[in-house]
């Protein structure tokens, strides 16, 4: 049995369960709460890193970052989720893109987090939110198309504006249409979507 290690709102961690699921892999993995800020947490032996999500595999080693696990997983499955050819290259950057907004709004969460108000750097934050909205400007000009199942590019980009979603109010909706109608299509289409929603 494999583990991940991750936690319910980790929108890397989703992306991995996403594509667990899309890749019929889910009965062969077991999903164990990591708690980053324990030191005392068997995760830090596992991913010298300490982040999440981690897969540890059958023979106790491990893989790490979001990107990795999920193209090993897609390897197990046979390739799907990574598409061959020149198309592999339109998915890894659709994928950099959803990845790089994500990390940019999990970094302002984190400001507020675990910097007292008064040491926040504002700057710091906008920079960040920059980011953010940079990527939702070239996604909206030009939002991406999927076939029947999504690829690890759709699938990075539906975790990121879930993520947004989730601790940003969804206020990214108001100035990003064509966004909106493209994850609503997503979760139509991908039941992944709705399953690894964050509930608490």
């Amino acid at each position: 049995m494999l583990v991940l290690r991750s936690s319910p709102a980790s929108p890397f961690g989703r992306k991995v369960k996403m594509a667990a699921i899309e890749l019929g892999l889910m009965d062969r993995i077991e999903i164990v709460a990591a708690d980053t800020n324990d030191p005392s947490e068997p995760l830090r032996q596992q991913n010298p890193l300490g982040k999440i999500p981690t897969l540890v595999l059958e023979d106790g080693t491990t893989l790490f970052d979001s990107r990795v696990i999920a193209e090993y997983l897609d390897h197990v499955a046979g390739g799907r989720i990574f598409p061959a050819g020149e198309a592999r290259f339109g998915q890894l950057r659709l994928m950099a893109l959803a990845d790089g907004i994500a990390d940019a709004a999990l970094l302002q969460v984190y400001e507020g987090r675990y910097r007292p108000e008064e040491g926040r750097n504002a700057n710091w934050v906008a920079h960040q939110a920059g980011k953010v909205t940079r990527g939702l400007e070239a996604l909206e000009a030009a939002p991406p198309t999927f076939p029947d199942r999504p690829r690890i590019g759709e699938i990075a980009l539906a975790c990121a504006l879930g993520y947004l979603d989730l601790r940003f109010d969804g206020k990214w909706r108001a100035d990003f249409p064509k966004l909106v109608a493209w994850l609503d299509d997503f979760a139509a289409r991908v039941p992944a979507f709705e399953a690894t929603r964050f509930k608490g």
